[in-house]
């Protein structure tokens, strides 16, 4: 890769970050949503995570891989859902997650 080529995908780069995350920040300062778009944005997060931990639970590489493999994901899962549901922390989430996928699969 050339160093013009670097240059202009870094210059895209920042354009980007300040068209989609400076922009909308100062035009919105000093301005109050309305409670529906105030709803909605507070789901972005979740449903962002939501999609990333549902590629990897139902992965057809996984599937095709055998019955444990596919469980394995599954069965951690659970007490992250447990988790999410009574602190809301993301943090106890990965936590809790990682500890229990790590016991499962040293059981296996």
């Amino acid at each position: 890769m050339s160093w013009t080529t670097y240059w202009i995908i870094l210059g895209v780069c920042v354009c980007s970050i300040l068209i989609f995350r400076t922009l909308p920040y100062v035009l919105l300062s000093g301005h109050t949503l309305p409670a529906g778009i105030q709803d909605g944005l507070e789901l972005v997060p979740v449903a962002a995570f939501a999609a990333l931990v549902a590629n990897d639970l139902f992965s057809p590489a996984r599937i095709a891989s055998g019955l444990w493999p596919t469980l394995l994901p599954l069965l951690a899962s659970v007490p992250v859902v447990v988790v999410a549901l009574k602190t809301r922390s993301l943090v106890a989430c990965v936590v809790v997650g990682v500890v229990v996928f790590a016991a499962l699969s040293a059981i296996a």
